[in-house]
């Protein structure tokens, strides 16, 4: 059974300078949900990220701004850092830790500057939100083995049109049982985004992912 972290709760003092903030960092914001004074719910998520973040008014009893230690993986981290630095967060320099391995807590064993070689995993950059939340930017380029299922080799123009009539046929009797027990039999107009939602989570469950080709 798949454990997927999709979900941080950070404990903040004020809800909507929290909100602001994160959504200066185009965080996509999810969810502002007040349903009475001592209880509100916000949700936003990072650029690209599959964990979200979640704060607001009687979701956590820790101490605003106690939340350290959260990594932000970035592909450029140079890059990263001017963003925030333009969207008016203030950013430590760019830093490596002097084992090489990971980072120590707090600024212990920081040196300035890229890993050496610039290798990936091994160069960081911290800030933190309006509360003091912490937040830590590792420049990831290549994965280590085993970290991420090896890339599939491309389909070729058979192997695709097999994949795919395999998926509407499982689709098309999926949303037979849609139509039959969810709509009672009615005709289901909104039919096309029923099977694109539908298939990309099954190739996305199997370990296919649409890309555009370049060329």
């Amino acid at each position: 059974m798949d454990l997927r972290l999709e979900v941080i709760v950070l404990p903040v003092s004020d809800v909507d300078r929290a909100k602001q903030f994160y959504l200066s960092l185009n965080c996509r914001l999810d969810a502002d949900v007040p349903i009475d004074p001592g209880y509100r719910v916000v949700q936003v998520t990072p650029p690209g990220s599959p964990c979200s973040i979640i704060f607001g008014t009687g979701l956590s009893a820790a101490a605003p701004g106690s939340a350290q230690g959260l990594h932000l993986v970035v592909e450029d981290i140079e890059a990263a850092r001017a963003e925030l630095i333009a969207a008016g967060v203030e950013v430590s320099d760019i830093f490596h830790d002097a084992t090489g391995v990971f980072h120590h807590a707090g600024t212990e064993g920081r040196v300035a500057g890229f890993a050496p070689g610039r290798k990936s995993y091994g160069s960081f950059a911290s800030f933190s939100d309006p509360d003091g939340n912490g937040f830590v930017m590792q420049e990831i380029t290549t994965r280590l083995p085993g970290r991420v299922a090896a890339e599939a080799a491309p389909l070729d123009a058979a192997a695709s049109t097999a994949l795919l009539v395999e998926q509407l046929k499982s689709t098309a009797a999926a949303h037979g049982v849609h139509e039959k027990n969810d709509l009672g039999g009615v005709y289901d107009d909104d039919w096309p985004q029923w099977y694109a939602a539908h298939m990309a989570e099954a190739l996305a469950k199997a370990g296919y992912r649409l890309v555009r080709d370049e060329a």
